[in-house]
């Protein structure tokens, strides 16, 4: 196999392209960061205009940087920020408002409001999903409400709306594919998980026009082919949400896997099988994939802030240069000494799912230093997960022994330990941890015959370093308490 594929890691801080071999290894890759902008506490936009150039432009790069034309790639698959909402017109193919990021809280009142209507057991019901405004209904609802004339275009059908995917593959072919896969709509709040399609009366309760969505299509297929952006066609054939790519680029491809992925937030996925469960402990139900006739399910449990813990010490409090220092500094202390961070920034995600909590250093005293409250931020990502995990283990019924860890935090050691010693599990890191990447690329490949079939894909994945508990159980159960009452504290203060 001389060729090639192209993954798309379209992510919430930067547009990445990766270029992979026959045997799933990286060749060559590229990255830019683009503009996060804040208009007020608790929005959280993107230009989709600068998310589409970053992304052209390390398409572009990587390519150049491997030596490689376009008729050397077999394939391109897309992997993107889930739930961020991009409406544009068709006719101009010019966004009609910012893109609003799933991080995003503007809609959290009006979430409250569907509560409080008793819209919540409905769309649990159909879409798998907690009413919370990191979805993308609640979003599109408030462009069309709050942009001058957008009610107006959407009703002749001149708008359309679309996640990252759907506005990345738009671009691609020029405006002829308006589509999304099953995993990015999972996400919206307006589809239905049981039939796979846009479900019609909660498009009524949100006041959304069917018209604006896309067309729904499995995970692995050739959707179409780009045009313009390379010398040569490529095909278009897979796309997934980028938690649902990891978990795929991650080999969980039996029920029970599961795998964490510690970026800008936490998300823990297991797959669940191939019928959507309910979940007793807040977790989303959720769509895997879809290749061929066959439908995967997961749970997920979100968190919202992780690796944005260590962004926040670098950028809000200065207390490091660059995020790879946080592991030295945390290295001066042996704990956190009674310290707990609850960075709770944007509201509290699974199993709490407290939309108006806020963050919470606590426990601090006279002697408390810069570094206790770094090893203090990144306990807290290996604590929101554990809490995920448990939830987990309570809904599936299963006991988990093994969890699959990618993402730019798992190169911190001394967390992962740390991560291992809280779940009394064993961590895996795999060798390729792009994993989200190495997903996309997977089910581009699948679908256009580059690889065979998932044996071919299972056999790719390897261990670099497994994690095992080291800590007594006695400690890490002191350790899990104090960190329940510090969340209680975070609760707290989000009460009137």
């Amino acid at each position: 196999m001389n060729k090639y594929i192209l993954a798309l890691d379209q992510g919430t801080t930067s547009s990445r392209a990766i270029v992979f071999n026959h045997s799933g290894r990286p060749v060559a890759s590229a990255q830019k960061e683009f503009t996060q902008i804040y208009p007020k506490p608790g929005w959280v936009e993107h230009d989709p205009e600068e998310i589409w150039s970053t992304q052209a432009g390390v398409a572009t790069e990587v390519l150049a940087l491997a030596g490689l034309k376009s008729s050397d790639v077999a394939g391109i698959g897309i992997t993107n920020q889930r739930e961020t909402t991009l409406v544009w017109n068709r006719l101009t193919g010019k966004p009609v408002y910012n893109a609003i990021v799933w991080q995003d809280r503007r809609t959290a009142d009006y979430c409250d409001q569907l509560k409080s209507e008793g819209a919540d057991s409905l769309i649990l019901e159909r879409t798998g999903l907690i009413v919370d405004a990191y979805f993308s209904a609640t979003k599109i609802k408030w462009i069309l409400d709050n942009v001058s004339g957008a009610r107006e275009l959407a009703a002749r059908g001149e708008l359309a709306f679309g996640t990252v995917d759907s506005w990345l593959v738009w671009n691609l072919t020029r405006g002829k594919l308006h589509i999304t896969d099953v995993s990015n709509a999972s996400r919206s709040m307006v589809f239905n998980i049981h039939t796979l399609e846009w479900d019609k009366e909660l498009l009524g309760i949100f006041d959304i026009p069917e018209s604006m969505l896309p067309v729904v299509k499995s995970s692995s297929e050739i959707y179409g082919s780009t045009e313009g952006q390379f010398s040569s066609e490529i095909p278009v054939a897979g796309i997934a949400g980028d938690q649902q790519a990891a978990l795929f680029g991650q080999m969980c491809i039996e029920p029970g896997m599961v795998k964490n992925t510690y970026g800008t937030g936490c998300f823990m996925m297991m797959n669940i099988g191939n019928k959507p469960i309910a979940s007793k402990s807040r977790l989303l139900t959720t769509v895997a994939w879809k290749i061929g006739n066959e439908t995967r399910y997961a749970f997920e449990g979100s968190i919202f802030i992780a690796g944005a813990v260590v962004q926040w010490l670098r950028d809000s409090l200065g207390v490091i240069a660059k995020s790879a220092d946080v592991e030295a500094l945390a290295a001066r202390v042996s704990d956190s000494d009674g310290v707990y961070f609850v960075p709770a920034f944007a509201g509290l995600g699974a199993p709490y799912w407290n939309q108006h909590a806020r963050g919470t250093i606590v426990g601090i005293t006279r002697g408390s230093t810069t570094a206790h409250i770094a090893r203090a931020a990144l306990d807290s990502i290996a604590f929101q997960t554990l809490e995920v995990l448990q939830a987990m283990e309570k809904d599936s019924g299963i006991d988990i022994r093994e969890l699959r860890v990618d993402g730019g935090a798992t190169v911190n050691n001394s967390l992962m330990q740390f991560q291992a010693d809280l779940l009394q599990a064993s961590v895996i890191r795999p060798e390729i941890t792009e994993t989200t990447a190495v997903g996309a690329a997977y089910l581009a490949g699948l679908a256009t015959g580059y690889w065979k079939n998932m044996d071919e894909l299972s056999k790719q994945w390897q261990i670099e370093r497994t994690f095992v508990p080291v800590m007594p159980q006695d400690r890490t159960e002191t350790l899990i308490r104090g960190w329940k009452r510090a969340i209680k504290a975070a609760e707290a203060w989000a009460e009137e």
